[in-house]
Order: C-alpha cells, then sequence, then structure tokens
C-alpha cells in the first residue's frame, strides 16, 4: 500500500483530489496535513477521514519538526502539494504571507522529503532516492503572466508573473526545479487553469455570482468583464494530476488546461441564464432565494462593474499538447455541461456554502466590494 501526503486537501482542488484517488485506488492511504486557513473547510473532507485509508492532521507545511514527524512516522511515498495562499486579491491586500506559505512552505516540503527519501550517493556524487517516490507540485498557469488576443501557453513559455499571488507560485515552481536539478529528486509540476466545480470557495467568480444571485446582491465584475480565462472542471483536473503522479516522467512540467475560454461577463451572464432556467424548472430551489418575488430580477441588470483589480491579466489560454501526447489526458468536461453541473451542486449543497461563508468572508467581501 503506498501512502500519500497530501497538503492542503480541505481546500477546492485537493478536496476533489482526495475524494478522487480514495475512490480510484483501494491500495493507497493518505495523510492530509492542513492548516484549515480561511479556505479550507474540514467539513468538506470529513466523510473521508476514516483513519484506516485516510488520516488529518491539522498543521503547516513551513512547519519543519511537524513535516519531519510525519514523514519518520507515515514513510510517505508520494507528496502532492496543494498547500497554497491562492487568491490574487488577498495577494495584493496582505503578499508576505503568500510569500512565506508558498515558497518558503514549499521549500520546507521539499527538504522534509529529501531527507526521508535519500538513501545515499552514486559515483557522481548524487543523492540515490528510495524507488518509486515522487514530490508533486501543483502550480498555476498564471506563472506565465498574461497573453494577448492570440497564442497560448506552453511548457516553454517564459515565466513573467504579475501578482504577489503568481510570483510566490513562480517561486516555488522554480525551487521544486532547483531540486531536481541539484539533487535529481523525483519531481513533477502541473500548471492549471482556472478551476471550477464542486467545494469552490465562494470568493471565486462562479460561486460568487451563484450564491450572490440566492442572496440577492448585486453581482460584482472587474472592469468592462472582459478578462478572458480557460475553464478547467475540476475532476479532469485531478485525473490529470493523477496521472503525472503515476506516470509522468521525473523532473517534467505539464500544463493541463480546459479548452474552455470564456470572457468573465460570459460566464456571469451563462450563470444568470442557467440559475433562471433551474429555478424555473425545480420548483424546489426557489426556496433558496432570499428574494420571494418571482424569478423576473434574475437577469442581467443585477451585474455592478467595479474598480479593475490592480495588475489584472487580460487573458490566460493553455496548451496541453504535452499531457495528450505523453500520458493520453484530455479534457473531458464541456464547459456547457460542467457549468449546469457545478451549478446544480451549489444549490443542491448550499447548506455548504452557508457553512464556509462566515462572519471573516463576510467582512472580507464588503471590504473587496463595497
Amino acid at each position: 500500500m503506498k501512502t500519500y501526503l497530501v497538503t492542503g486537501a480541505a481546500g477546492f482542488i485537493g478536496a476533489n483530489y482526495l475524494k478522487y484517488i480514495l475512490k480510484k485506488y483501494e491500495d493507497v492511504r493518505v495523510v492530509v496535513l492542513d492548516l484549515l486557513t480561511y479556505a479550507g473547510y474540514l467539513g468538506t473532507i470529513a466523510e473521508d477521514i476514516d483513519h484506516d485509508r485516510c488520516e488529518f492532521v491539522r498543521g503547516d507545511i513551513g512547519d519543519r519538526q511537524l513535516v519531519d514527524e510525519l514523514f519518520t512516522k507515515y514513510r510517505f511515498d508520494v507528496v502532492v502539494n496543494f498547500a497554497a495562499e491562492s487568491h490574487v486579491d488577498r495577494s495584493i491586500e496582505n503578499p508576505q504571507l503568500f510569500l512565506q506559505t508558498n515558497i518558503l512552505g514549499t521549500q520546507n516540503l521539499l527538504d522534509c522529503a529529501r531527507r526521508a527519501w535519500v538513501t545515499g550517493k552514486n559515483e557522481q556524487g548524487y543523492p540515490t532516492w528510495q524507488p518509486g517516490v515522487r514530490f508533486h507540485q501543483v502550480s498555476t498557469d498564471e506563472v506565465y503572466g498574461s497573453l494577448g488576443d492570440e497564442g497560448f501557453f506552453t511548457e516553454e513559455t517564459p515565466l513573467q508573473p504579475h501578482s504577489p499571488y503568481s510570483a510566490s507560485k513562480t517561486s516555488a515552481d522554480l525551487v521544486v526545479c532547483a531540486y531536481h536539478d541539484t539533487y535529481k529528486m523525483p519531481v513533477s509540476i502541473t500548471r492549471c487553469s482556472n478551476n471550477y466545480g464542486p467545494y469552490q470557495f465562494p470568493e471565486k467568480l462562479i460561486p460568487l455570482i451563484i450564491n450572490n444571485i440566492l442572496e440577492g446582491k448585486q453581482l460584482p465584475v472587474y472592469g468592462q468583464g472582459t478578462n478572458i480565462r480557460d475553464w478547467l472542471y475540476v475532476e479532469d483536473h485531478c485525473k490529470a494530476i493523477d496521472l503525472v503522479v503515476t506516470k509522468g516522467k521525473d523532473g517534467s512540467i505539464y500544463n493541463v488546461g480546459g479548452h474552455n475560454e470564456r470572457q468573465n461577463i460570459q460566464i456571469v451572464k451563462i450563470i444568470i441564464r442557467t440559475i433562471r432556467r433551474l429555478m424555473e424548472e425545480n420548483p424546489q430551489f426557489r426556496v433558496l432565494l432570499k428574494r420571494q418575488d418571482g424569478l423576473e430580477w434574475i437577469n442581467d441588470d443585477l451585474i455592478s462593474f467595479v474598480k479593475d483589480r490592480l495588475g489584472h491579466d487580460q487573458r490566460y489560454g493553455i496548451d496541453p499538447s504535452k499531457i495528450k501526447a505523453d500520458l493520453g489526458w484530455f479534457p473531458e468536461t464541456t464547459f456547457e455541461v460542467g457549468i449546469e453541473k457545478t451549478i446544480r451542486w451549489n444549490l443542491e449543497h448550499h447548506d455548504w456554502i452557508e457553512d464556509v461563508s462566515g462572519e471573516d468572508y463576510q467582512e472580507y467581501y464588503e471590504r473587496m466590494y463595497k
């Protein structure tokens, strides 16, 4: 039985990945390490923690003593690092926190793994490694910066981050690469486009818009909403990570994209139309609406354009040709299918949204959008 350390698995993508691998593999045991910051919610994975195949440890990836103790106790074969401060808006408010967690936290994980996995030295003086081990870093397409109207990010695109968040993820990627080059450590990196799907914290665009419609609030859109993102359904992303971890070449970097480019304003309008249709088709959903004066008010008039984000990248677009050619991965979920599944999930699990949208989040929302 292989043992995985999955960091940040109480967050959005990490939780979906945890559920995916526990369902797929019967011979994998997982230890979750999560500090449970604002975007980490233990309730998301409470049903997965059975203390047999899945255990939970609350802690910081930057805590050297704790991580060393975990490696000694569980003898991990694989580390999958999702743990990160990840919201660009928050990085603009507090850059230092992002640098501390995303860079130094990643480096600490790498060093603890190095101490646990190195078995000796070869004739050239390089470390020799325990067979079958892998450190996988989950990164983002934001490390590449911004695109013009044409072209796509490839793995060879120069790194040009524009926000404290993307700069911290770029730095973490470079540290991972340095451990491979310097120590020949078995590592891999995936850089994904914007994820969406179940269990996404409501500060992100899609769940924020869904939740605001249910609350009868205005729908804040940065600038004129013309910024373009490539949207990837989270389960497709989890499948890609699994393929890279199990079959990817050591030292490899793979871009993971959804082939679903949309302007932010288009996303918002699609959500408006879809929620209204679902409310018309399923009267049981209407009890979630704070406004009970019909459905006519669910329209584009809810959109409110707000001051644009500082340094807002105009367009991201991923070319996932490498992972398709090397590992046979492709995005299975079209945006039309994925967005309806996501909206339905949010309507059917509105109690989860209310649980994670506590007082701290409400204060943050007021500060950012009012």
